[in-house]
């Protein structure tokens, strides 16, 4: 099987599991992002040991699931227990175990404990509110979270073929040497047919809302691409890790998500 046939039977049998999960229920989608979060935050730990950083990776990962526990107790078993001040203080423990270990850059570990936390944890969070957003935000739409999937895959499918087919320009060589302009073009416009469409069926989000949002994604998602493609390459790599065939591993896969979900969260917070 060459590398297209397998990228697109992995993408093909993935979507198939990531809408069914999202529309399923509200529990599902979270052990989703809950699944997202501790594969996403091993990988990040594991490159970055490869560089001589030694991160709390266990407790880091413990945090990382935190957020997600108390809206899964609520959703899967009707069980109010609020997790989230215990973020408050458990960060801090970080700190206190540093004193312990006797690393010779203790404060260099931490920061790359915790910024696996601000890079992947706090985005997938974000995106998981983003389905509480529009006309009615004290109900789950998984909808809305489809349609930002199906803007980002349509913004990487069409940056990728267009790129593929009639990539010339260079996009950012230093960071990224595949990607050209034609390749944003392309992602450009699938996205904004995708929109076009979605607006017509998934009407919790108004159409100009989602003509925005796709303004944003395909600008966050893009952008996002490059961040992970500069931290790859930072530490010399081609992909995250072989966990998803043609793809690479998670951090590869969801890379656009993790700058793009922040904006459209703002965006839907303050204007939508």
């Amino acid at each position: 099987m060459n590398n297209f046939l397998q990228r697109l039977f992995t993408a093909l049998i993935g979507a198939a599991l990531v809408v069914f999960a999202i529309l399923y229920s509200e529990w599902s989608f979270l052990l989703l992002l809950l699944l997202m979060v501790i594969l996403g935050l091993r990988e990040f730990y594991s490159l970055v040991r490869s560089e001589g950083i030694q991160p709390q990776a266990g407790f880091g990962i413990v945090l990382g699931i935190l957020p997600f526990l108390s809206p899964l107790m609520n959703s899967a078993f009707m069980i109010q227990l609020n997790f989230l001040p215990l973020l408050l203080v458990l960060p801090y423990f970080i700190f206190i175990r540093e004193l312990f270990t006797k690393a010779e850059k203790p404060f260099t570990d931490i920061a790359y404990t915790l910024l696996g936390i601000f890079y992947i944890v706090a985005p997938v969070f974000m995106f998981y509110l983003i389905s509480f957003q529009g006309h009615n935000k004290e109900i789950y739409h998984g909808t809305n979270i489809i349609g930002f999937f199906l803007l980002l895959w349509a913004n990487d499918t069409g940056a990728y073929l267009a790129g593929r087919w009639i990539g010339r320009t260079k996009l950012f060589e230093r960071i990224s040497p595949k990607k050209t302009w034609e390749g944003v073009g392309g992602g450009i416009v699938l996205a904004i047919a995708v929109a076009f469409i979605i607006s017509k069926y998934y009407t919790n989000l108004d159409p100009e809302n989602w003509f925005i949002i796709a303004g944003i994604i395909i600008i966050t998602g893009t952008l996002g691409d490059l961040v992970e493609s500069l931290f790859k390459r930072s530490i010399k790599i081609k992909d995250s890790s072989s966990l998803l065939p043609g793809h690479g591993g998670v951090l590869d896969r969801f890379d656009g998500l993790f700058i793009a979900a922040p904006f459209v969260f703002f965006y839907l917070l303050m204007f939508a």
